[in-house]
C-alpha cells in the first residue's frame, strides 16, 4: 500500500468522515482535552515558591475570557449557520464549532506567542487608528461579513424551501436552481468539510476588534512584566483556546443535534425545522449587514449616517440572546412533542 502524503491523507483524514459520529465527537472532545491539559502544564510553571497569587487570576482571566469570546453573535451565528449548511446536504459535523473555535483561536495564541517575544508587530495589530489594525480589521470584518451573509441567503433557500414545499425533509440537499442558488454556489463551494470551517476561523479572527482579544494581549503583556515565566505566558492563549473551543464545540454538536432531530409528528417536524432554520438565517444575515456596514464605512472612510451608525453598534453579549432563542424553540417543540406521546 502506498505510504505517499496524499495516501496518507485519504486514509486518515478524508476517511475520518465516514467514521460513527460517536466515534467523532469522542475524537473531538479529545482534542478539546488535550488543549485544557497542555494549559494547565503551561500555567503550572508559574507555580514555583514565592509565586504571588497574580497567577491564579490571570488562569481565571483568561480562561473567562475564551468562555465569553465563544458567545460573542458572529461566533454564534458563523457556527449555526454553517452546521445547518452541512445537515442540508446530509452530512452529521461533529466538529464545526471545534474547527471554527480553533482557527479563530490561533490568531490569538500567534499574537500571545509573539507577545511573549517582544515583538512589536503585535503592538500595532491592536491599537487603535494603526494602519496594521486597520488592515487587519478589514480582512476580518470583510470575511466575516460576506461569510455571514452568503450563508444565511443558503439558509434562507432552505427556508424558502421547507415552508413552500412542507415535505422536504430536514437532510434533504437543496437543488441546484434559481438565481439566488447560483449567485451563493460559487462562494460557499470551498466550504465541504468542517474542516474548511477552521481557515474561516482563522480569518474571522484576524480583527482583533474586540474586548477580550486586546484583553487577553493586553493581560499577557502585563503578566510579563511581572515576571511570569515565558511557558506560563504561553499557557494564557491556550487556555482562552481551551476555554472557547469547549464552548463552541458544544453549540456546534447541539446546533447539529437540534438540526438533525425528527419528531414523531411530521408536520411538528416540519415547523421545527422551519422555525430554527429562518432563526440561524435571519440571525447571519443581521449580523452580516451589521459587519458590512462597518467595513465599507471604514474601507470608504465615508461619513454618512447609515454605515457610520452600524460601524457603532456593538452586539456585546446578543450571542447569548440567540442561544436562549434556540434553548427556547427546542423546549417549546420538546414540550409539544411530549404532549402528543402523552
Amino acid at each position: 500500500m502506498s505510504t505517499s502524503p496524499i495516501s496518507y491523507y485519504r486514509h486518515y483524514v478524508v476517511g475520518r468522515s465516514s467514521l460513527p459520529l460517536k466515534v467523532r465527537v469522542a475524537f473531538t472532545f479529545g482534542a478539546v482535552a488535550l488543549l485544557h491539559v497542555l494549559a494547565i502544564a503551561l500555567l503550572a510553571t508559574a507555580w514555583t515558591p514565592g509565586a504571588t497569587p497574580i497567577a491564579l487570576g490571570m488562569v481565571i482571566a483568561a480562561y473567562t475570557a475564551g468562555l465569553k469570546h465563544s458567545y460573542d453573535w458572529d461566533h454564534i451565528s458563523a457556527i449555526d449557520n454553517s452546521t445547518r449548511k452541512f445537515v442540508a446536504e446530509g452530512s452529521n459535523p461533529a466538529s464545526v464549532g471545534f474547527a471554527f473555535s480553533l482557527g479563530h483561536s490561533t490568531v490569538v495564541t500567534m499574537a500571545g506567542v509573539m507577545v511573549v517575544a517582544g515583538a512589536q508587530f503585535v503592538n500595532g495589530a491592536f491599537e487603535e487608528g494603526s494602519d496594521t489594525n486597520r488592515v487587519l480589521g478589514l480582512i476580518g470584518m470583510g470575511v466575516s461579513g460576506f461569510y455571514l451573509l452568503f450563508i444565511g441567503l443558503f439558509n434562507s433557500r432552505i427556508a424558502y424551501r421547507l415552508f413552500r414545499h412542507r415535505k422536504v425533509a430536514a437532510h434533504e440537499h437543496v437543488a441546484a436552481d434559481g438565481l439566488m442558488t447560483r449567485l451563493i454556489k460559487k462562494p460557499l463551494s470551498k466550504v465541504r468539510k468542517p474542516r474548511d470551517i477552521f481557515v474561516l476561523g482563522l480569518l474571522f479572527g484576524l480583527g482583533f476588534d474586540t474586548a477580550t482579544t486586546i484583553g487577553l494581549l493586553l493581560l499577557t503583556v502585563s503578566a510579563s512584566f511581572a515576571g511570569v515565566p515565558a511557558t506560563a505566558l504561553i499557557g494564557l492563549p491556550i487556555a482562552f483556546t481551551a476555554a472557547m473551543t469547549l464552548c463552541d464545540t458544544v453549540n456546534g454538536l447541539g446546533m447539529m443535534k437540534l438540526y438533525s432531530s425528527a419528531l414523531t409528528d411530521r408536520r411538528s417536524r416540519d415547523h421545527f425545522n422551519l422555525t430554527v432554520t429562518l432563526v440561524s438565517s435571519v440571525s447571519a444575515l443581521f449580523i452580516s449587514v451589521i459587519t458590512l456596514g462597518g467595513f465599507f464605512n471604514d474601507l470608504f472612510e465615508l461619513e454618512d449616517p447609515l454605515t457610520s451608525w452600524l460601524a457603532e453598534i456593538d452586539l456585546g453579549n446578543a450571542g447569548l440572546v440567540l442561544v436562549a432563542a434556540f434553548a427556547l424553540i427546542w423546549g417549546y417543540f420538546f414540550l409539544a412533542r411530549h404532549r402528543e406521546e402523552v
